[in-house]
């Protein structure tokens, strides 16, 4: 039997399973940081620092203030592993055997591999193998540049750099732990001294078969066009395989309003899915989203569940900028209601909102401009900037944002 939802309840089923139904009711805790990350299945890493760094950024969504050491903690502890999933992500270690197939046959993994680089060092790269091997982990800065030359970005890594990460997406290095968020690396045998692919490794039909149900429970609600995209599956129709799961229980047929596709809910959901038909699922958080959250890393999804046309204008040249370099979705309510242009300012304590825009259609109210206040108050505080600056905010809601706390 095939159960009808509309889109509000069909949004509200991907924010439960996303974490972002309802506030944290308690002071968040290390335990938490782990759960939350298994939840979602990936956590995407970015270095762009305007506000915190996106992984950090994604928990606090989720969790509220919490310390951000904990991350790094599950990752030095071996709870957590970085590799190419949606992109550079943590995952948790015990799904190390999902990605373990990209690591041994890394052909199509595009510009993160190169079997040209690797032929052409071939003697460098086996001899740092053998010194981190020898002599233990290491970081880039452990390799000095050659004199007079001085790197411009990531596009023009040292060689060394180059040699490590070439290692790393080949699964012969690991990131054992990071130190102020550079990778550290460490041979693969140290860092999961257990694992043995003869005794562990799934198939690649059983890997793949297992990351599109883990896409299916992380986003809530799916159809075919949506899964491939969360572990950046080869391109494909994954309808056949959506339909197979259903057949064995896994996942359970939805039909959502004006729509014609086929939409399914992880089984673990049952309980969420029968709160959404009857209309008594509700998500109340208002909070502000890292660019790099799964609720909107996937454009063409956010267009079609929550009528978000989002685009991360960081890599855009500034003039060719609509909305900003660091824009942050604002999520209220089952709705993305808005996004904001905002940069903190750590030395100085300040949070500085360049910039508020509201989406076509949204009605300002006091309880918005209430919800919005508060998120960005709460942000701002947990940067340890109490101080809020509004630049280009509305005229409708700048009067709220301004009142007391």
């Amino acid at each position: 039997m095939t159960i009808d939802l509309d889109l509000a309840s069909a949004r509200a089923l991907h924010l439960a399973a996303q974490g972002l139904l309802t506030a944290p009711r308690r002071k968040a805790t290390k335990t938490d940081v782990m759960a939350t990350i298994a939840r979602m299945a990936l956590l995407q890493i970015d270095t762009i620092s305007v506000v915190a760094r996106s992984p950090y950024f994604v928990l606090w969504s989720r969790l509220g203030h919490y310390d951000m050491q904990w991350l790094e903690q599950h990752l030095s502890e071996g709870n957590l592993f970085e590799y190419w999933a949606h992109e550079a992500c943590f995952v948790p270690t015990a799904d190390y055997g999902l990605l373990r197939h990209r690591m041994l046959d890394p052909a199509a993994m595009g510009w993160k591999y190169s079997a040209k680089w690797i032929a052409e060092h071939k003697s460098e790269i086996k001899k740092i193998l053998k010194q981190v091997t020898e002599n233990g982990p290491v970081q880039s800065k452990d390799f000095a540049r050659a004199e007079g030359k001085k790197g411009s970005g990531w596009w023009d890594w040292k060689p060394e750099k180059r040699h490590l990460e070439a290692l790393f997406t080949t699964g012969e290095l690991m990131v054992s732990e990071r130190r102020s968020f550079q990778r550290v690396y460490d041979i693969r045998s140290r860092v999961l001294p257990h694992w043995d692919d003869k005794q562990h490794l799934p198939s690649k039909a059983q890997a793949q078969t297992e990351m599109i149900a883990k896409s299916c429970r992380a986003l809530g609600i799916v159809k075919a066009n949506w899964v491939g995209d969360y572990y950046r599956l080869k391109r494909g129709k994954y309808a056949a395989a959506l339909h197979e799961l259903a057949d064995h229980g896994v996942l359970i047929p939805v039909r959502v309003e004006n729509s014609t596709d086929d939409f399914f809910v992880h089984r673990e959901l049952a309980g969420q899915l029968d709160a959404a038909k009857n209309g008594k699922l509700k998500s109340t958080v208002t909070t502000l989203l890292s660019p790099f959250d799964p609720v909107v890393w996937d454009r063409k999804r956010a267009a079609e569940l929550f009528d978000f046309d989002y685009r991360i204008e960081c890599y855009t040249p500034a003039p060719k900028r609509v909305y900003g370099y660091f824009v942050l979705p604002l999520l209220s309510r089952g709705k993305i209601v808005g996004r904001l242009d905002a940069k903190a300012h750590r030395a100085q304590g300040v949070f500085e909102v360049k910039a508020l825009y509201l989406e076509d259609g949204i009605k300002v109210t006091e309880r918005l401009g209430t919800d919005i206040r508060r998120a960005i108050q709460a942000c701002a505080d947990w940067h340890g900037t109490k101080e809020v600056a509004l630049g280009k905010v509305p005229r409708a809601i700048k009067g709220m944002l301004n009142s007391s706390k």
